[in-house]
């Protein structure tokens, strides 16, 4: 008698969890003026699941107005599920904007640097730190002095260049785009002051590029 074995291939499969990401920083990552859609790191989700990067919703810990300090304050006060598949930094422009000492700012500027390692499980190579964009170019500026803020802006941002290389953190330059708004006034908010979803999006093109190496470490 002859019997037949049947088994059943189609098991069902795990679906891949998605990875995780926690984004720190101040009005520009939480998105002041612009719909939540159009936040950076919600764009930059949405963008990578086209490249078959599939992440969670970002975790966001930023507020307008924060400082280095600000934001090392609302990190503490936060109950963090870490490690974190990414993590992204920006940070600073309410530094230069409060006359903030830059010798302060380095110092804090390390230690979250340092806590983003930490929220990695000490994978540099899944960190990400985005330039400050110069508000100076905005029309809420116009009165002010656009080069000292310039010149600022880029003391500010060298600083995090050098920290960057320093820890082998990857730096992604954002301050050339937002210094186009006089030929590209699509990418101000409504505010005069901060970028809108289509900057952000521009800024999300700069990213990509990171994720799809870094993916494959």
């Amino acid at each position: 008698m002859l019997i037949l074995l049947v088994f059943s291939s189609c098991e069902e499969k795990e679906a891949t969890p998605k990875q995780r990401y926690l984004a720190l920083g101040d009005s520009y990552t939480i998105g002041e003026s612009v719909r939540e859609e159009e936040r950076w790191p919600v764009q930059l989700v949405q963008a990578l699941e086209k490249e078959a990067i599939v992440l969670d919703s970002p975790q966001i810990i930023a507020q307008t107005g924060w400082t280095t300090s600000d934001l090392k304050q609302g990190i503490d006060a936060t109950a963090l599920d870490y490690p974190y598949d990414w993590v992204s930094l920006l940070i600073g422009v309410n530094n230069q904007y409060q006359g903030k000492s830059i010798i302060e700012f380095r110092e804090e500027f390390e230690q979250l640097v340092s806590q983003a390692i930490l929220f990695t499980g000490n994978k540099r190579n899944r960190i990400f730190v985005v330039s400050i964009p110069d508000w100076g170019k905005m029309p809420f500026a116009k009165d002010r002095d656009r080069e000292q803020i310039a010149l600022e802006i880029d003391n500010f941002n060298q600083i995090i260049y050098e920290v960057c290389a320093r820890e082998e953190i990857h730096f992604i330059d954002i301050t050339p785009l937002s210094r186009t708004v006089d030929l590209k006034p699509e990418f101000i908010a409504s505010d005069g002051l901060h970028p809108s979803g289509a900057q952000y999006a521009a800024w999300v093109k700069e990213i990509i590029p990171f994720f799809l190496t870094a993916a494959n470490d």
